[in-house]
């Protein structure tokens, strides 16, 4: 198999996709596109308080967009791009491979499997620290939020899409 232009970061939240991305980024010579990262420069400081689903899964959506366009630029001068878009969906995770699979781009997912409060720990903790990979305060309301969407991947998508699980 073809070595993977376009490596798909998954995980819940606080599973550590950021640090990951960063990681292997680096040791592939990657361009690294990190959702939270574009939300924050572009759009998190114009946003309604509360956050509304629906107006941040719009400007998601524009980011993605342009995301794809660069990736798609990468791998045509053969340098690999990792997304670190959350992919907390089968449904996104399938719409990514789709849009690899219809320019003839090998990809790769990387699911990070962690426990729930696991991962609550380590929200709470970068709440506290605000460090390299902090954009946002997560509260608790907004952590069990987005697990209720949080859709793991199972065996056979893991599989179709040429995947990896990484557990800590």
């Amino acid at each position: 198999m073809t070595e993977p232009l376009i490596h798909l970061v998954c995980g819940a939240t606080g599973a550590g996709k950021t640090t990951y991305a960063i990681k292997l980024a680096g040791e592939i010579g990657a361009m690294r596109y990190s959702i939270d990262e574009w939300m924050t420069t572009l759009y998190w400081m114009d946003s309604p308080d509360p956050i509304e689903y629906d107006w941040a899964m719009e400007r998601i959506g524009r980011c993605e967009q342009q995301i794809w366009s660069l990736a798609l630029a990468q791998a045509q001068i053969d340098k690999p791009s990792v997304l670190d878009l959350g992919l907390t969906k089968k449904s996104h995770r399938a719409k990514f491979a789709a849009l690899a699979d219809e320019s003839s781009l090998a990809f790769q997912l990387h699911f990070l499997d962690l426990p729930a409060e696991e991962r609550w720990e380590r929200v709470a903790e970068r709440n506290r620290e605000k460090g390299e990979t902090y954009r946002l305060d997560v509260s608790r309301e907004n952590f069990d939020f987005v697990e209720g969407l949080w859709e793991r991947p199972g065996a056979e998508e893991i599989r179709a899409l040429n995947g990896i699980r990484i557990a800590d």
